[in-house]
This record gives C-alpha cells, structure tokens and sequence, in this order.
C-alpha cells in the first residue's frame, strides 16, 4: 500500500488509510480486533486503490502467489471465467519473471533410493542392536537415559532406565542373563554405535570372554 502512494496509520483505535496524492482523502479503515486490525473491504475505494495491480509478468507472480501457488494455466483460466474478484487481464503469453522459490522447494522430488541387500538373522538373538538415549525430562526416579536392545530376528525391544551412562555394562549382563534363559540360545553378536558407554575394558573384555562379536554402526 506505501508504494501505490498511500499513508497507513495504527493506532488504538483502528487503521486507516488514506491517499497523500489526493489531499490524504480517506479511502479505507478497519477495527482493531485484539492484536489484529481487519479491514473493511465493503469500502468502495479498496478494490481500486488495494487490490488492483498493473500489468506484466511480475504481477502474474504476485497474484500466483496470493492464490495459494496455482500454476500459470489455472490463474489465467480464474481470470478468463472471472473467479476473482480485481484479477487483472493476463495475456495469452505472459510468463513469471522469477522462479518461484516456494515451489521449487515444495514440489520437488528425488530418485529413489537403491535397493540393498539386507541381513536377517534366521535364529533369534544371532544379533542384538543396543543403543543409548536421553530423554528431556527425568524420570521419578530421576532417570535420564535409557538403553535398548533389539533381537534382530523377531525385532523385540526390552527397555532399561538408568541414571547414568556407565550403567550400560550391568544392564547387559542382566539383560544377557535373562534372555539366553528365556530363548535357550546364547547371544552371538553386539551391533551399537561407537559411544563410549560400549568400548570400557570391562565389557570389551566380557565380550571376548563369552566369544560375543561385536560389530559397530554409525552413531
């Protein structure tokens, strides 16, 4: 509205705006609703002096943009059944200026990824995936993090809460201890990432102990 030549003024009581090149004659008004200002659009100067633009490609992109980023073909068909109210007469070969950003980005797309070639074990707890996570908020019992693992055969989840990260190594044992009951096999492979909670010298050596391979992912 400044750069059509108008003067736009806010104050408690409402907007208004007024046209400096034709003695600051008043030509629209709103109310103020809480922290917004509607204007009164039933005001016959505000289509007009507002709402109609000039002509040319660059207006093609303002109004492509003020009709939710229709294409070239559906905005001029608005304008040739009259849709619109105050749509200026676009031609036949009128393009936009610019690239629309939005909907380069919006529109997008990308080739599919590769298919690959994934393992599955065949017997349960022929590997686990263990992983560290911290959460935002504690717990009642003022936990902080906790530790998952996943059989990588029926991709169960058992879950434990810790207070600390060093606490990784028990969790395992007990963890180790009740599943291998449960299934009746042992534990063959460790997946995790390289966090240190996993590299101690008391579980590398346990796992070595109890021939358990290890195997890493990324963090």
């Amino acid at each position: 509205m400044v750069e059509q030549g108008l003067q736009v003024t806010f104050n408690p009581n409402g907007c208004f705006v007024e046209n400096m090149k034709n003695q600051g004659k008043l030509i629209a008004k709103g109310k103020r609703n809480g922290r917004m200002f509607t204007l009164d659009v039933n005001m016959p100067e505000v289509n007009s002096m507002l709402f109609t633009r000039g002509k040319g490609a660059e207006d093609i992109g303002i109004w492509h943009k003020q009709v939710g980023h229709v294409n070239l073909q559906r905005l001029k068909l608005m304008e040739k059944q009259n849709l619109v109210r105050s749509l200026p007469k676009f031609g036949t070969k009128e393009v936009m200026s610019k690239v629309c950003e939005a909907c380069q980005s919006g529109r997008q797309t990308r080739h599919p990824f590769p298919v690959q070639t994934t393992h599955v074990s065949l017997k349960p707890l022929e590997m686990i995936h263990s992983d560290v996570w911290t959460t935002k908020t504690e717990s009642i019992e003022g936990c902080k993090y906790y530790v998952s693992s996943i059989d990588d055969h029926t991709r169960k989840v058992w879950v434990y809460f810790m207070k600390h990260k060093g606490e990784v190594f028990q969790h395992f044992l007990n963890f180790k201890a009740m599943v291998e009951k449960e299934k009746g096999v042992i534990i063959k492979c460790l997946r995790s990432d390289g966090g240190g909670e996993y590299f101690s010298n008391e579980f590398s050596e346990y796992l070595k102990e109890h021939g358990i391979q290890r195997k890493y992912s990324c963090s």
